[in-house]
């Protein structure tokens, strides 16, 4: 249960703020009454975490556990309930944050969709841009939060050949790459060749990011280790 109450709980905040920002993105009163509406549900398999800390055979809790492994937030009356469906998608990257760049992250069967890139909300109409960018458009774009995201999308690596960048430095490491970008840090990469070959004898290329203020390759490759230009010499590369 404690293994997974950080990741259901940041997933259950998102779903609290999709549904606010829904049905009132302006309206302070309505989104007042919203949130308490919200508070007062029972949280289906989002309840899971604290539900698979206790023993709920035959206890007062057995009612919910078994909500919990078929529906989703529902509210409980009287004489009535309300019961809602589970996502029908549901994408998240390693960290366990909403994730998906070809549609949306969250969806449920009456169309309510949440759309994240790395944890980071985004527009429907966003994402759907991602599949036409150019490296004049991510270069236009102002909000810097959103260029990263086109970046991250489109391959730095892609970017900087399309850019049109030339190579600060070479060495027996690889190859340093850098493209400044206004109002924001510089993409600063380093191409390097992997030591290993393929089965088909070819040589794969990998590009590093790196700090803006990285001067030579081996300094980023170093970097990339953890380590100082000046102690970086590795014996053998598998």
């Amino acid at each position: 249960g404690g293994a997974l109450w950080d990741a259901t709980q940041a997933l259950v905040d998102r779903i609290r703020a999709g549904v606010l920002d829904d049905l009132a993105p302006d309206d302070g009163a309505a989104r007042t009454g919203i949130r308490l509406v919200l508070l007062d549900a029972l949280l289906g398999q989002h309840d899971a975490p604290w539900l698979a800390a206790l023993d709920t055979e035959g206890s007062a809790l057995a009612g919910p556990a078994r909500v919990c492994r078929s529906a989703g937030w529902w509210w409980p009356f009287e004489k009535v309930a309300v019961v809602c469906e589970r996502p029908v998608a549901l994408h998240r990257d390693e960290a366990g944050r909403l994730d998906h760049g070809d549609g949306p992250a969250l969806e449920f069967p009456d169309g309510f969709a949440l759309c994240a890139w790395r944890g980071m909300p985004v527009t429907r109409a966003f994402l759907e841009e991602l599949r036409t960018l150019t490296p004049e458009r991510i270069r236009q774009e102002e909000n810097a939060e959103l260029r990263r995201v086109m970046l991250e999308y489109y391959g730095y690596d892609r970017y900087l050949a399309d850019s049109g960048a030339r190579p600060l430095h070479r060495d027996g490491t690889g190859t340093l790459w850098r493209v400044e970008l206004d109002g924001d840090e510089p993409v600063v990469m380093v191409e390097v060749l992997n030591s290993t070959p393929e089965p088909d004898g070819t040589h794969r290329t990998y590009w590093l990011r790196v700090p803006p203020t990285t001067r030579t390759a081996r300094e980023g490759v170093a970097w990339t280790f953890g380590l100082g230009a000046e102690v970086y010499e590795p014996l053998e590369e598998t």
